[in-house]
Parts: C-alpha cells; structure tokens; sequence
C-alpha cells in the first residue's frame, strides 16, 4: 500500500550512530510512512546496521559505489512512493511527533513547498548545547539570499514532486542544501516551525573544517550567482565569508564568539521535552522495553 509520507536517510560510514537515528523514525507517533536507507559505499558496519532493522516499512539501497549525498538523496527522491518527502540524517535525533507534525502544517498550508523546523543542538550522551534559532515567514528566511537560508537540512520535509523538480546539485557536495535553496527560493516557498522537532548532533569542530566548510559553501554559491549573472552577489558572498572565517578564528583561538551565530537557550519544557526522549532511547539501548512514544 502506497505510504502518506518517504523519509530519506543517506548513510556513510554512520554504524555508530545509525540505530539511534532509525529507531528515532520507528517510535514516530505517525505510522505511515516508508523508510528509504541509502548506504553510499561505507567502509565501516554500516550495512550490517541497516540490515539489523526488521520492520516492512523499511527499504534498504546497498549501494557499492561511493557517489555523494546528492545523488543518494535524488535517488531517494526518484524512488519514493510517499506524496511528501522528508529528509533524515545519521546522526540525528528526530522528535516523536516530529512527522506528524511537519505533515499536518504542510497539509493545512498548500502554498508551501519547503517547511523546516527549529533544531536541539547536542553532543556526547544527550548533553543539549542550545536551540538552532529559524525564522518563520519565506520573506524573512530568503532576506539575505547572499548569506544563506536558515533551514537546517535535515528537517526538510515538503512534496516529493518539489524534490523532483529541485534536484540536488553534486558538484555542490557540502553545501548541496544551500544551493538548492538559492537555486528554487524565488520560484517557491518556505516555512521553517519555530518548535524543535529534531536534534542535531554537533561533532568535534576544528578551524580546518570550518574553513573548509565555509570555501565549500563560498564556492557554490559566487558559481551559482555567477550562472544567473549576479556578478555584485558574488562579491556579498566573498565578503561573507572572509566575515565568517574571521569570527570562527576569534571563538576558536581566543573564545570571542560575538561575531558568530548563536544557539538561543532552551526553554524548561524544551530542555524537559529532550531530556525525556533522550532517557527513553537510553532505556531502549539498555534492553529495559520497546521505548514506545
């Protein structure tokens, strides 16, 4: 029977952290759903992970070759049966209602194309770093299109025919989320809910990574600027990011951080809300019941 909803989740070298991350779409208070698991040629036990799951709702790509998140996530797209595509990381940690919720807003406002949603930042064994602030409104999230869009990527849920229309770009690997935005932000629309509904694990950060990620996402976007012959945005996203490199040398090496984003603080029953989902997955890891929401 053809599922409301295809949630895509992309797998390289995540068997550490795979289980949590599908177990998080398995306890989701929405049922109907399919589950699409792409291994992009990972050299750790990420497949034997991906195999370990026994539920009918789930589909296993075990892919040999090492193709990018781009392609997997096009692939994903192309062989979803859901009417709504929602994306999934890894690592993550997706809210019990977070499915359902998505699903209802989308349902309830057909003009939008794209809807992301606000995200808990964490690290370590649950340890809740802050909220990812999100604006609300499509105006206000594409204000400043020469300095990103602020829709964490793997909250994105929308109709899977806007996915296959908007395609990922793989020579834009690393900032394939951004790009796409930039590409389709003035031809649709876009809604981010200002209620985590999803929990980002934060990884080890180092200068060189950063640099690198800030180059990565320079680059695709002065190419993109430049394809549409928006010569005066390149110079924007240049400036930007040399702003950007700059701040992140300053918290890095000295522990400034007032020229960067930053994460706002969780409210009681935020912290309350992830602290019990975190609880009831540590229950589960233990074997003590099914972690049922």
């Amino acid at each position: 029977m053809k599922p409301t909803v295809t949630i895509a989740l992309p797998v390289y070298n995540g068997g550490a952290t795979l289980k949590l991350a599908v177990h998080s779409i398995l306890q989701q208070s929405f049922t109907d759903w399919e589950l699409i698991i792409l291994n992009d040629a990972s050299t750790d036990n990420s497949l034997e992970v991906m195999r370990s799951f026994d539920d009918s709702r789930i589909r296993l790509v075990e892919g040999e070759s090492n193709l990018g998140l781009s392609a997997r996530l096009n692939m994903a797209a192309d062989l979803a049966r859901g009417d709504y595509f929602a994306r999934m990381d890894q690592d993550d940690v997706s809210y019990p209602h977070r499915i359902e919720k998505q699903l209802e807003y989308l349902k309830h406002h057909p003009r939008i194309d794209l809807l992301a949603t606000a995200t808990t930042v964490f690290r370590g064994a649950g340890e809740a770093l802050g909220c990812l602030p999100v604006q609300n409104a499509h105006d206000k999230i594409c204000a400043r299109p020469w300095n990103g869009f602020h829709m964490p990527h793997p909250t994105w849920m929308g109709r899977t025919d806007w996915f296959r229309q908007h395609r990922y770009d793989s020579s834009a690997d690393g900032a394939e989320d951004q790009q796409l935005l930039l590409r389709s932000y003035r031809d649709s629309h876009y809604a981010c809910l200002s209620e985590p509904l999803l929990a980002y694990r934060e990884g080890v950060r180092s200068l060189k990574k950063m640099f690198r990620a800030r180059h990565i996402f320079a680059r695709a976007y002065m190419r993109q600027f430049a394809v549409e012959g928006r010569y005066g945005m390149t110079i924007k996203v240049a400036c930007y990011a040399l702003l950007k490199v700059a701040a992140d040398m300053l918290n890095l090496v000295f522990g400034v951080a007032g020229m960067r984003n930053s994460l706002r603080q969780m409210s009681a029953a935020e912290m309350s809300a992830w602290q019990t989902i975190w609880r009831r997955f540590e229950v589960m890891d233990a074997g003590k019941n099914d972690a049922k929401p």
